[in-house]
């Protein structure tokens, strides 16, 4: 299993100083040069817009050709370009993935997301065409990085023949992937034969399990979009490595985890958005009434009926109704959560070993949240770099050993 990087370039509002956005960038550019030389396997950056609240990556694309520059084996992954092409034409898609992919010497990773409510509306996108627009930069992508003569004929594009440059270092292209968060999600990805970026915020373990098995099934059969087959899976979660149990609850890992829950679930109008997924999962069983999706539905409908209020719901609700929650308390909590890596080695190492064990082919560690400082995410970083990718990933190349 590879140990990657997931990236929102995010501090919390409490912790920004005088000039905070551009010590954050540069922040943000020196963990990324550490992840190199510890040998972490992608630097996996978001696409966010209007998000200050909690994200600061709204030209990812731009982040990553620095992060190329300053690194030598370090792949560099877009998770995920926004592709309702409002937000991203496709054609430009293609010429700055092509422009990134020769900057980095062939280390990119290139994935597609639909995006959610709120970014929707600045870019006026229709929710109901999201998915179906994606479908279609998928579809377009591979072609534009192949072909001499490129062309194209439907409802949203009439391209005539053109040769769109420059064509990817890799060939004959970067490795395909897919945002996804619910099970219709993992459906399209496997049925397009791409890799699958989990970004569900707080996902049970046994529940990945489950919907690996949906996108297992489709993609034993799939038609590639691309000119090969990306079978990997990849999930970002929470990761706080320290030296003792103490020093994690002291630095306020649980707590920044907590926020973090809090505040993108307020963002991205989760609410709406699992209605709308499960309008959307309906739909597919209807269509698909013997698959895997129908027993994940008949799962996810069973689980519904039994859902009790948690120690963890309860404790984001304080949060939200402005109680201060102790970072020994929030620590308590969350280490019940298998989904929540926090604590000293031994600790990280058997819950990301639960992870390996599902199937998991990288592990996308989400480590600069929240208010922890710079200082406690480096040594988080260096006790996983040094300590626990020897273990998962033997063959991973710190930069400083290649």
């Amino acid at each position: 299993m590879k140990i990657d990087i997931f990236c929102e370039v995010q501090k919390a509002q409490e912790s920004w100083g005088e000039d905070h956005e551009h010590v954050l960038i540069q922040e943000t550019l020196e963990q990324a040069r550490l992840a190199d030389e510890l040998g972490y396997g992608c630097w996996w950056e978001v696409e966010h817009h209007a998000a200050g609240i909690f994200s600061h990556s709204s030209a990812p694309e731009i982040m990553l050709t620095t992060i190329a520059n300053q690194t030598k084996n370090l792949r560099v992954g877009h998770a995920a370009v926004l592709a309702p092409f409002n937000f991203n034409h496709p054609v430009r898609v293609a010429e700055r993935a092509a422009f990134l992919d020769h900057v980095s010497e062939g280390r990119l990773e290139v994935g597609l997301a639909r995006s959610t409510a709120p970014e929707w509306r600045l870019f006026d996108i229709d929710p109901d065409d999201a998915r179906n627009q994606m479908q279609e930069a998928f579809e377009m992508l591979p072609a534009i990085w192949t072909e001499e003569e490129f062309s194209w004929n439907s409802e949203s594009f009439q391209i005539d023949r053109r040769n769109i440059v420059p064509k990817p270092y890799q060939k004959p292209h970067p490795r395909l992937w897919q945002a996804v968060g619910t099970a219709g999600g993992f459906q399209q990805a496997g049925r397009n034969g791409v890799g699958v970026l989990l970004t569900t915020v707080n996902f049970p373990i046994e529940a990945v399990a489950s919907m690996l098995s949906i996108y297992r099934e489709e993609i034993k059969n799939c038609d590639p979009v691309g000119k090969f087959v990306n079978d990997q899976v990849a999930l970002f979660t929470f990761v706080h490595c320290a030296e003792t149990e103490q020093e994690a609850i002291d630095n306020g890992a649980a707590a920044a985890a907590a926020w973090y829950v809090n505040t993108v679930s307020d963002f991205f109008e989760v609410r709406e958005f699992m209605l709308r997924a499960g309008d959307e999962l309906a739909a597919a069983v209807a269509a698909n009434p013997g698959s895997a999706l129908a027993d994940w539905a008949a799962m996810q409908e069973e689980a519904a009926a039994q859902v009790e209020e948690t120690e963890f719901t309860r404790l984001l609700n304080r949060m939200v109704s402005g109680e201060h929650i102790s970072n020994e308390e929030a620590y308590e909590i969350l280490n019940e959560q298998d989904t929540v890596i926090i604590g000293d080695v031994d600790t990280c190492r058997k819950k990301m070993q639960r992870y390996r064990d599902i199937g998991l082919d990288r592990l996308m560690c989400f480590q600069q949240v929240g208010n922890l400082t710079p200082e406690a995410i480096k040594k988080s970083m260096r006790l996983v770099g040094e300590q626990l990718i020897p273990e998962f990933d033997p063959e991973a190349t710190p930069a400083g050993a290649s």
